[in-house]
C-alpha cells in the first residue's frame, strides 16, 4: 500500500460495456483501498488506450494539465474469425510497453485478450479473477518502486 496519496488515470476502452464495467469496478476498489486519487477517461477500443495515455502524459506538462503518477489501462479484446484480434491485442500491448519503457511510466495493463466472452467475464469480474484490480495494483506497485528508487517514501 502506498502511504502518500498518488494520482492515477484509468483509461477505459468501452467496446464491451459490461466487461468494462467489471474491470473498472475492480480497479476502483483497488485504488480506493490504497488511498489513491484517480480519474477515469473513456476511449472507444483497446487500440486507442496507448494514445490516450500519451496524450494525458503530455498534457500533464502544461500549467493547467493534470500530472498523473501512473496509468491503468482497461479493455478487452475477444478472439474473432479474423486477424484483427492479433493486431489489436499485440499493438495495444506494444504501445503500452513502449510508453512504460521509453517514458518510464507506471502502467498497469488490464487489457484482457480472451478466446470468448465467458472467459473474458471470468477474468474481468472483481469477485473472480479481478484483472482490473490486478492492473491497478500493478500500477501502484510500479509507482512505489519508482518512488523508492528515487529516494522518496512510497
Amino acid at each position: 500500500m502506498i502511504e502518500e496519496p498518488v494520482r492515477v488515470l484509468i483509461v477505459e476502452a468501452r467496446y464491451y460495456n459490461d466487461l468494462s464495467d467489471l474491470l473498472l469496478a475492480g480497479a476502483r476498489r483497488a485504488l480506493e483501498a490504497a488511498g489513491a486519487e484517480y480519474n477515469v477517461i473513456q476511449v472507444p477500443g483497446a487500440l486507442e488506450i496507448p494514445t490516450a495515455v500519451a496524450i494525458a502524459e503530455e498534457s500533464g506538462r502544461f500549467p493547467i494539465g493534470v500530472r498523473y503518477d501512473g496509468y491503468v489501462a482497461l479493455g478487452c479484446v475477444i478472439r474473432g474469425d479474423t486477424y484483427h484480434f492479433e493486431v489489436v491485442a499485440n499493438e495495444s500491448a506494444r504501445g503500452l510497453t513502449e510508453l512504460g519503457i521509453n517514458h518510464r511510466l507506471a502502467i498497469g495493463n488490464g487489457i484482457l485478450t480472451t478466446d470468448d466472452e465467458d472467459q473474458a467475464h471470468w477474468r474481468a469480474d472483481p469477485n473472480q479473477s479481478d484483472k482490473g484490480g490486478a492492473a491497478a495494483r500493478a500500477c501502484l506497485d510500479l509507482i512505489a518502486l519508482k518512488r523508492s528508487l528515487r529516494g522518496a517514501s512510497a
